[in-house]
């Protein structure tokens, strides 16, 4: 180990966290109910230092290298603005979708390559704006938050959506607009190809010069690249390659879009690649490893991320649950992405594993192997709750089992789908009600349940401007003849991704604080209304001040309330009757001129944006303090371990909040050791499906070596840690951000 790292004494006094950063013990084991005493200088005693298992080496050392420079970021750094430009002249009067199509065509015809020797996989989205989320060279807006049709790309290949096209201008009944849509796509599919045949001719050149192992390499490559994205594939290296261009391609021009369920897409060439005997294991496990290598070229990108971190590209992947029949996806390309996470620890895919009540033991012990290592690179999605959810809304049974992400871990269906999400802060609402801002009015209510209804009626308020504005949502917005080609009905409706070409339409309203509003609203109901200990004009001139000179009330409420996330009868129902009612009101409107309207909660990290903002709460925190996110305590709360923290949680019924709820836990590494760790995270992961949970972020991380990060980031290049949809190298935060993570409660596996 070597480096010199911080003590607890010096972690406690940088962070103010107290002992062990709010240190509460994780009980992992079925029978185990409650929290039970671990042994501190036994659970303190690598502060700073833990364990971490050992890493595997599986891979070739030259697909570690290749990995080692695009972690490193030698790609990112290295990369430029786009030098070609539009022709004035030769784009005056075209409409956007063509103009849209001449620089996918341009950015296809000049965009940099990156073809490395030994590579397995090629094809590099090189613009430096496509990093930023802007088009390269016309300069539109482009799109994130959505997973596209890769699925129906891969089975039908380029030519075979070329084709739709064509059969749809033939069949007519189109408008002039409609007609230059369809054409713009076709426009951005040549584009596609001459970017294809660059790359074969760059890869036949290279095998001029390339020893006798690179020179087969480049020939394969140029043999596969002959067919594919073009046709459908048909063999596993095929199938990746296929999929690689595909959504490279998209990337290209700055539309950041989720992968999908890459194990459902890719596992059946595997399966009959290994039954011919066409491949091993070994060497399916190289190439989809080169995948993964790839997605890590923007690593280092100059003036991407801000202060929320890198790998924020929204390039999320689904593995496992159940397919459109039933039956579970789980296969040996699953592993294989476990295989390379473990090893690599490539942050730049986050993936969200779907399990059930009848996931294989197989799949749990892999995940809870790999989470070991930390970074939160896996997280998990209670699949049973996420498809009733889907169900509620009007979707079918086989489209809601093929759910996938937005590249984050809001739910949608893929490749059908224009999402987008509306946060707001429902702790504003209630603060509002409560006159607790500086130059607030006082406010005072008759009894507990006419507060209650103040702040019932501010939310509904802000919920009726949301739908008023989704009435009118995905009516216009930016050119999209590009990803259009892979989402279902933009090529019939002969319409735009934001023109109500696809399938579905939504726009979510996300609410963050929802745990902040329990906890206040208990502590309220307590002192106020059933204790009379002091009036709501009061309290609020008390917040209004900050708590200034009423220190030890402040400390009384933390150390005499049971909040949220402590299997607390009282703060769990004013929880659940917070989160019943803001879904009821969100559901009043399911679906209105098309749109579709589904609750979620969330912050993703927007607790640092709305700190500045907020008041101090009658829970105790101080004003602009950072409060609960997502669907997780508030923290330093949850007092009394993990399963408790999961009760609470899972009493919130998921299935009216179909857009998700998610829950963080950040577990001690030196709690997760030997089989007993194993099979303590694989309960969790039991408990969390069985008691009815929504998505899980598990990230193994010591609070004291993450403060040692901040103060040493040089010492810690790609140390990684989950943020909310995403996970970022803890470096590429900024210290608010930082901070956030590292007050995060740390639960220990006993």
């Amino acid at each position: 180990m070597g480096r010199s790292r911080m003590s607890r004494r010096e972690f406690v006094k940088a962070t103010g966290t107290g002992a062990a950063g709010g240190a509460v013990f994780l009980l992992g084991a079925q029978s185990a109910m409650r929290a039970a005493p671990l042994d501190e200088k036994q659970a303190l005693k690598d502060w700073g230092n833990p364990w971490r298992p050992p890493c595997p080496q599986r891979l070739s050392d030259r697909t570690r290298a290749l990995a080692h420079r695009a972690i490193a970021g030698e790609h990112g750094q290295a990369m430029k603005p786009a030098e070609a430009r539009l022709d004035d002249a030769r784009v005056k009067g075209l409409s956007p979708d063509m103009r849209y199509a001449h620089a996918v065509m341009l950015a296809a015809q000049t965009a940099p390559l990156r073809i490395h020797a030994g590579e397995l996989v090629v094809g590099s989205a090189s613009l430096l704006e496509a990093a930023r989320h802007v088009t390269p060279i016309s300069g539109d807006p482009s799109t994130s938050h959505t997973t596209i049709g890769f699925a129906r790309g891969l089975a039908e290949g380029y030519n075979g959506i070329r084709r739709r096209i064509k059969a749809r201008l033939d069949r007519g009944g189109l408008d002039a607009r409609q007609t230059d849509f369809l054409r713009a796509m076709l426009l951005c599919l040549d584009a596609a190809d001459i970017w294809r045949k660059r790359q074969i001719a760059a890869l036949r050149e290279m095998a001029e010069s390339g020893s006798q192992a690179d020179r087969a390499v480049c020939l394969k490559l140029a043999a596969i690249l002959e067919r594919v994205p073009n046709e459908p594939p048909r063999t596993f290296h095929e199938a990746v390659q296929s999929l690689w261009s595909m959504w490279a391609f998209q990337r290209l021009m700055g539309n950041w879009s989720g992968i999908g369920r890459i194990d459902e897409m890719l596992g059946p060439y595997l399966k009959a690649d290994l039954a011919a005997k066409r491949i091993t294991l070994d060497e399916a496990r190289e190439i989809l490893a080169h995948f993964w290598i790839k997605g890590c070229e923007w690593i280092g990108v100059p003036g991407a991320g801000g202060g929320s971190g890198d790998a924020q590209f929204y390039q999320n992947v689904i593995l496992a649950g159940v397919d459109a029949e039933g039956k579970e996806v789980a296969n040996e390309v699953t592993y294989l992405v476990l295989d390379i996470v473990e090893e690599l620890h490539i942050s730049d895919f986050p993936i969200a594993v779907r399990l059930n009540r009848n996931s294989p033991e197989r799949l749990l012990r892999r995940i809870a192997e790999v989470q070991r290592h930390g970074g939160g690179i896996v997280a998990l999605y209670n699949e049973e709750k996420v498809i009733a959810g889907l169900q509620r809304m009007g979707y079918s049974l086989a489209e809601a089992r093929s759910f996938a992400n937005d590249g984050c871990w809001e739910t949608l269906i893929p490749g059908k789908t224009t999402f987008s999400y509306v946060p707001f802060d429902i702790l504003a609402h209630l603060q509002s009600a409560i006159g607790s801002q500086t130059g607030a009015p006082p406010k005072e209510y008759a009894g507990f349940d006419d507060l209650y209804a103040a702040f019932i009626a501010n939310v509904r308020s802000y919920l009726q401007g949301h739908h008023a504005m989704a009435d009118n949502w995905c009516t216009g917005g930016p050119p999209t003849p590009l990803l259009s080609l892979l989402v279902d009905d933009c090529i019939e409706r002969a319409k735009g991704y934001y023109e109500r070409g696809s399938r579905y339409y939504v726009l979510a309203p996300h609410a963050g604080g929802m745990a902040d509003v329990a906890n206040s609203l208990l502590v309220i109901k307590d002192l106020v209304y059933d204790r009379k200990v002091l009036s709501l004009t009061d309290f609020a001139d008390i917040l209004r001040g900050n708590w200034q000179g009423q220190e030890h009330m402040r400390r009384k409420i933390a150390r005499t309330f049971e909040f949220y996330g402590n299997d607390s009868e009282a703060a769990d129902a004013m929880m659940q009757r917070v989160f019943n009612d803001y879904a009821a009101m969100v559901a009043e409107v399911p679906r209105r001129n098309g749109v579709l309207r589904p609750a979620g909660i969330s912050t993703f990290g927007r607790q640092i944006e709305y700190a500045p903002r907020r008041a101090a709460t009658p829970s105790g925190a101080l004003a602009g303090t950072y409060l609960a996110s997502n669907c997780s305590p508030t923290p330093g709360t949850d007092l009394h371990g993990p399963t408790a923290v999961l009760r609470s949680y899972c009493k919130l019924d998921f299935e009216r909040t179909p857009n998700g709820a998610t829950l963080e836990l950040k577990v001690h590494p030196e709690s997760v050791k030997g089989e007993k760790g194993i099979a303590a995270m694989v309960a969790l992961m039991r408990t969390f499906v069985a008691l009815g949970g929504w998505y899980l972020h598990v990230d193994v991380m010591d609070s004291a070596l993450l403060a040692d990060a901040q103060a040493h980031p040089e010492k810690y290049p790609n140390l990684s840690v989950r943020i909310a949809g995403w996970s970022a190298r803890f470096a590429t935060l900024n210290k608010e951000w930082q901070d956030m993570i590292i007050e995060r409660t740390q639960q220990f596996v006993a």
